[in-house]
């Protein structure tokens, strides 16, 4: 088979056959027509740049130990209420990451004091899930 490959304003005609390719003709390429020319359009000043929101650290008003996110993800289900007791090991919220769901667990025992994420929620790595003492 014949192609014909433009590569920086020249056409290259190339012959492929069984994995070999052989150069059959170059040739200078149409010099593109002229575009017209706009006037030129005085600057209007730029918005600032957005900062960049810092990762979601531990709210203010959180009491007692801060369950993170361990990875970026969306919130499936949260298994726990405030007020709740929960043991070391107990499921506490489900994220998905990476179309897997992954398993918070309580790290020790004690009492669920806030959530603060919501179902469905996006988190990123660190954002505060909920806290218990």
């Amino acid at each position: 088979m014949k192609y014909i490959v433009t590569i920086n304003d020249k056409n290259y005609e190339v012959e492929v056959e069984r994995g070999q390719a052989t150069l059959v003709k170059t040739s200078q390429a149409a010099a593109p027509s002229p575009q017209p020319v706009a006037a030129p359009v005085a600057a209007t000043p730029a918005a600032p740049p957005a900062q960049p929101q810092p990762a979601q650290a531990a709210p203010a008003n959180v009491s007692g130990e801060a369950i993170k996110a361990p990875m970026p993800g969306t919130i499936l289900d949260i298994k726990v209420t405030p007020g709740a007791s929960v043991k070391e090991g107990d499921i506490l919220i489900i994220l998905e990451a990476m179309k897997m769901e992954n398993e918070i667990l309580a790290p020790r025992d004690g009492v669920v004091t806030q959530i603060i994420t919501t179902k469905g929620a996006s988190v990123s790595t660190g954002d505060v899930l909920l806290s218990f003492n």
